[in-house]
């Protein structure tokens, strides 16, 4: 049965009655509008919709139920009869009764289906006397202001014939045809809120002077808008002991108007929370309306098969080439025995989706046969498991840069991903091996194990690098955007450095380091936030072994704010304090001192490049503190956008940083909106510059710069 609302109408023996069908109408809307809601419609049975006259009693009869149409029929609607309480409704409720007549426009023609109006031709203009003639038109609904919400006029506006052919020409026979259907269709749009009994009249004038358009009205007097008597739900009582909750999820209530759509709505909830309280093979029929014409009310009855109460049971899958039923298990937010909840299951198959390992999934429940429980049989089809990506790009202060990698997403399952890296750039040469675990043991915790070469030139140090470290972890990602974000590490390095403090003599470091962060994440976005707050803080103790062995802790804290403005301006500001404890800046390795500048830190100067300044070639040194600022105004213009920015930063050899010594860059950037997030361009030029700094500098990447 095709979905709706059923109307009927009681017959009691009482005049002006009438036999109703709610047909819904998403049947005729274009699939644009379906994909946004599922519209409710109107439509009458011809053989059925003629009332008796007024005075006319009609003969008993038994309640007689309506059969669903033959949807693969055109509708067609016979409208109502005048309603009794509007018979001297000959003018819009708006117009003033008492008021002198106007002249009228002159009238071309009038559709032929309303039974009030006649075809009443009149030659107001001789050059539109010719039926045949082709000319644009534009159409005007009057009478609506009072009830028409934006619901309303999205629907005629995507179903109405006349706005699709409006701005082609079109002669007088079309025109009227095309009325006549857009009378039927204003007819079922009103009934859909309840107006039962409106009055539709509709012409063509002539142009005003000064136009060649055709003007296409409709005159419409909606009447009274019928109420629900009672409403009825059935069936509940087998929900035990949820009834009084589950009738709460259903808001239509005696007295409100007969609306289809909420309604509809209404029945849409209730199946909701049905599956959300341990019912997963629920069924609620479609609302039956039954109408009386004489009271203008209408009683509701909807019947409910809870079909039985359950909870999760296990979790079923035939192909285990991914992964198995037990790592689907793990990353489900239930536990067998849990009541079941459609959310819940709906969650599990983003879940799967997010593991990059699948191209679609499906999840059934099962009856698991005990009365008691639901299985869940899962279906996967396999996703490429192999991608080869490349990157290219430029920073000042950084040179150019190429990437290339190679992953094979699942190469040990379950979800167990290899990463194959290599970077060639002008001041940086890398290959890496990493392993990455995903929804290790529990769902979001990833396990990563990473062996890294590195020969890195920078203006502040030189380095030669192996690196080996691990981590357990809770990440965020795209689909589950987390609070809160935690890492525990550790690493082993040997590097072989030389700065300007050195001289250009290399010295060897070897440094253990147990890395911990956790971060609480208040944004609405993960690439592109517009409100809320970040803040995080990342503390690693580490010992290094260089001539002698001594310890010190790297300290830094992050926090960062957005404000909405307006619809499209987002002021978002950041804040970045750091500082290391023991030790002083010439034991301490170069790679692992603080640094600022850079499209991440302060943009306007080179990476690296802010902070004091050693030797002859007047290069940076990094320091043990570290403060940075950013304010900048997100402006938005549909796909893309302007952001102006102000940054401050300074690094000090200190404990911590002085304030006084801020270093600050100005600039504009440029955002294009894609679907995976911004892709940003900052320009940026230094307001207080040191010796040696750039005039212009140049930042892209993806995402916001914080």
């Amino acid at each position: 049965m095709t979905e709706g609302l059923r109307t009927q109408r009681r017959f009691s023996g009482r005049p002006h009655t009438a036999r109703l069908l709610l047909a819904p109408l998403l049947l005729a809307a274009p699939a644009s509008l379906r994909a946004q809601e599922t519209p409710p419609s109107v439509s009458t049975d011809p053989a059925q919709s003629a009332d008796p006259a007024p005075s006319q009693a009609l003969d008993a009869m038994p309640d007689i139920g309506v059969d669903w149409p033959d949807m693969g029929q055109p509708d067609s609607i016979t409208p109502l009869p005048d309603d009794p309480l509007e018979s001297q409704a000959t003018v819009p409720p708006s117009a003033d009764p008492t008021a002198p007549a106007q002249p009228a426009s002159p009238v071309l023609a009038f559709p032929t289906d309303d039974a009030d109006a006649t075809a009443e031709p009149v030659d107001g203009n001789a050059s539109f006397a010719d039926a045949s003639e082709e000319r644009r038109y534009t159409v005007q609904l009057t009478g609506l202001d009072a009830i028409a919400d934006d619901q309303f006029t999205l629907r005629f506006d995507e179903l109405s014939v006349l706005r699709q052919g409006q701005g082609k020409p079109a002669n007088l026979a079309q025109i009227n045809r095309r009325m006549k259907e857009d009378g039927e269709l204003l007819d079922r749009l009103l009934r859909a809120k309840g107006y039962y009994a409106a009055r539709i009249r509709s012409a063509v004038v002539a142009p005003p002077p000064g136009s060649d358009r055709l003007s296409v009205t409709f005159d419409i007097v909606p009447g009274t808008q019928y109420l629900l008597e009672s409403v009825d739900v059935t069936g509940l009582v087998e929900t035990a002991g949820q009834e009084a909750r589950l009738r709460a999820a259903f808001p239509p209530k005696a007295g409100d108007p007969v609306d289809a759509d909420a309604i509809l709505a209404g029945r849409d909830a209730l199946s909701t929370a049905l599956t959300e309280s341990g019912f997963p093979f629920a069924r609620v029929d479609e609302p039956e309306v039954r109408i009386d014409h004489e009271e203008r009310k209408g009683d509701l009855d909807i019947i409910v098969a809870p079909g039985g109460f359950r909870r999760f049971g296990a979790i079923r899958m035939d192909d285990t080439k991914l992964f198995d039923a037990h790592h689907a298990q793990e990353i489900a937010r239930f536990d067998p025995g849990d009541t079941y909840m459609a959310s819940d299951v709906e969650d599990l198959r983003r879940a799967i989706v997010a593991t990059g390992l699948v191209s679609s999934v499906s999840l059934k429940p099962v009856d698991a046969g005990d009365g008691e429980h639901v299985d869940l049989d899962v279906d996967m089809r396999p996703a490429p498991l192999r991608t080869i990506a490349g990157e290219l790009g430029y920073g000042t202060g950084e040179g150019y840069r190429a990437e290339v990698s190679w992953q094979h997403r699942n190469l040990f399952p379950p979800e167990g991903a290899v990463t194959l890296r290599g970077v060639l750039g002008t001041q940086e040469q890398t290959a890496s091996f990493t392993y990455r675990r995903n929804n290790f043991h529990r769902r979001d915790n990833v396990l990563t194990g990473l062996v890294s070469i590195s020969n890195i030139r920078r203006d502040a140090y030189d380095a030669r690098t192996i690196n080996l470290s691990g981590a357990i972890e809770r990440q965020s990602n795209i689909l589950f955007q987390k609070k809160w974000v935690w890492r525990f590490g550790g690493e082993l390095i040997a590097s072989d450095e030389a700065d300007a403090f050195s001289g250009g003599a290399r010295r060897t470091f070897l440094i253990a380091a147990v890395p911990v962060s956790l971060t609480y994440d208040g944004s609405d976005d993960l690439l592109n936030p517009s409100k809320g707050f970040r803040l995080g803080a990342r503390v690693s103790p580490e010992l290094s072994f260089q001539n002698t062995t001594f310890g010190y802790a790297r300290v830094q804290v992050d926090g960062s704010v957005y404000q909405p403005m307006s619809d499209r301006v987002v002021v978002a500001a950041r804040a970045r304090f750091g500082t290391i404890f023991g030790s002083t800046v010439e034991q301490i390795a170069p790679s692992r001192r603080f640094y600022a500048g850079g499209g991440a830190s302060v943009r306007g100067y080179g990476y690296q490049a802010i902070g004091p300044r050693y030797g002859d070639d007047n290069d940076p040194v990094g320091g043990k503190s570290l403060a940075e600022f950013s304010l900048e105004s997100r402006i938005r213009f549909g796909n893309f956008g302007v952001v102006p920015f102000v940054d401050a930063g300074n690094i000090s050899t200190s404990f911590l940083p002085r304030f006084r010594d801020l270093r600050i860059g100005a600039g504009m950037g440029l955002r294009y909106y894609s679907n995976f997030g911004p892709i940003r361009v900052d320009v940026g030029t230094p307001l207080n510059p040191q010796s040696g700094d750039p005039k212009i500098a140049v930042y892209v990447s993806l995402g916001q710069a914080f």
